[in-house]
Formats: structure tokens, C-alpha cells, sequence
């Protein structure tokens, strides 16, 4: 993986937030607060930048279970605002009226769009802007939903992988059990990342950075990472099947 000083990242990611947020004009940030690292780490940035009180958290759940108490747990060590929202009468009420039972993974899709709303109510009714918490492991490989934890005004993780952002809680002094838990998007219970994209992500950081930034060939990929040709290639697939997600709407041109 790239060397990267961390001390140095994390005043880039400061200035980024403080300046974006100065620049637009804006009173401060809304962020959905998952119980996941990302969104711990961005919120704990914010707060950084910002001072506390422009820092809102929203925490956004479906199913009552330890995510929401992490969840608390970065709202109540940062000292942010911090407001609580069952989406689930939301989501079931807008499942009732489809008119069809979605599988898991739309209902999951569901969920995240549902969120999407609430964070931006609450940043158009404030004058504040929307933080995205995605990662670029996630970016690269689609590992997100289209229109929902995909939709934000700025990203500050977006950049940096998975394995990068553990590094920068660790400094920012985000809880040790935030860190430690395993990442999940929280789309079902007992869905973990690792499990629905089969790669661990410090396998998956070390194949995206050498196929995406180095443009290395596949086969030295796989050499120098004493792994199969094939693991590559899926992460590779995994990629270019998502590239739809990072791209506005195409049309014809004229």
C-alpha cells in the first residue's frame, strides 16, 4: 500500500471541511452517524474543523441493535448534537404501498435512500451541508447505494481507503470498539461487508491500489501479492460493473 503521514492527512481533511463548509456559506455539517467507522471518523473530523456545536449527527436506524448504541457512543464522546430517527414506520409504510415484497438487497437500498432524505431535510432546513462517509474502497468497487450513502455535498474519506481511515481513527482518538468492530452497512441483520463482497478489505486495498492508481498488470498483482489470478480479476469485474455509480446519468450527444 502507498505511504501516507497520516498527521499530514488529517490536516487536509481539517482544512477540506473548514473551507468547504466557509465557502459555501453554510452554518455547518449534517452527518448520518451509522456506528461504523467512517462515518465516526468523518464526524469526528468536523468536529475538528468546525468546533462541536456546527456538528449534527443523525442516527438513522432500522433495526435496534449494538450499531445504535456505537452510534451514540461517537455522538456522546464527541459532545455533537445528536438526534435519533426510526426509519423503520418510514420504509415499511413505503413498502406497503410497492405493491410488491422487495428482496433484501432493495430493501436494504430502501434504507439508505430513506436516510438520504432525512439528512438533507435537516441540511436545507439548517443551512447546512449533507458530509458523505464513503471511502474509496467502497468507491472503486460500488459498494454503495446509488442516490442514498452515494449521495452527499462533499466526501472527505473519498480519497483514502478503508485501511487508511482505520489509521486515522486510531489518531483522532476514535472509540477502540468502533475500530475493532467488524464494517457493515447495516443493509440486514447480521450482514457484514467483508461477507458480501468475499475480500477482506486489506486484500481488497492492496489489489485496488496497484490495479486503479499503479495501473499494474494483473499478473505482477498477483505475483507480488502471492494470490490467485483470479482474485484480481474479480475485484477487477467488481469495478468495472460499478462504474455507473460514479458517473452522472449519461444521455446522447448532440
Amino acid at each position: 500500500m502507498r505511504k501516507l503521514d497520516y498527521h499530514e492527512a488529517i490536516k487536509k481533511l481539517v482544512s477540506f471541511i473548514r473551507e468547504k463548509t466557509e465557502k459555501t456559506g453554510t452554518n455547518g455539517v449534517v452527518i448520518g452517524i451509522s456506528g461504523g467507522i467512517d462515518s465516526a471518523t468523518t464526524a469526528y473530523l468536523a468536529a475538528k474543523a468546525l468546533g462541536r456545536e456546527k456538528v449534527l449527527g443523525l442516527i438513522m436506524p432500522y433495526y435496534n441493535n449494538q450499531d445504535v448504541d456505537d452510534a451514540r457512543l461517537v455522538c456522546s464522546s464527541l459532545g455533537i448534537e445528536c438526534r435519533e430517527i426510526n426509519i423503520k414506520p418510514i420504509v415499511d409504510t413505503m413498502v406497503s404501498q410497492l405493491g410488491f415484497q422487495p428482496d433484501k438487497k432493495s430493501l436494504g437500498n430502501i434504507m439508505s435512500r430513506t436516510r438520504m432524505v432525512i439528512l438533507y431535510a435537516h441540511a436545507n432546513a439548517m443551512n447546512r451541508l449533507v458530509l458523505g462517509t464513503g471511502n474509496r474502497s467502497e468507491f472503486l468497487t460500488g459498494y454503495f447505494t446509488k442516490w442514498g450513502d452515494g449521495a452527499s455535498d462533499y466526501a472527505p474519506l473519498i480519497n483514502l481507503y478503508k485501511t487508511e481511515v482505520w489509521e486515522i481513527a486510531k489518531l483522532l482518538g476514535v472509540p477502540k470498539r468502533i475500530i475493532e468492530k467488524k464494517p457493515t452497512a447495516g443493509l440486514w441483520e447480521g450482514q457484514t461487508d467483508e461477507d458480501e463482497l468475499g475480500i477482506s478489505y486489506r486484500l481488497l486495498d492492496e489489489i485496488l491500489w496497484r490495479l486503479v492508481d499503479l495501473k499494474m498488470e494483473k499478473e505482477r498483482i498477483a505475483e507480488e501479492l502471492g494470490i490467485s489470478i483470479e482474485r484480481v480479476q474479480y475485484v477487477e469485474a467488481l469495478v468495472k460493473r460499478s462504474e455507473h455509480k460514479r458517473r452522472l446519468p449519461p444521455g446522447p450527444e448532440f
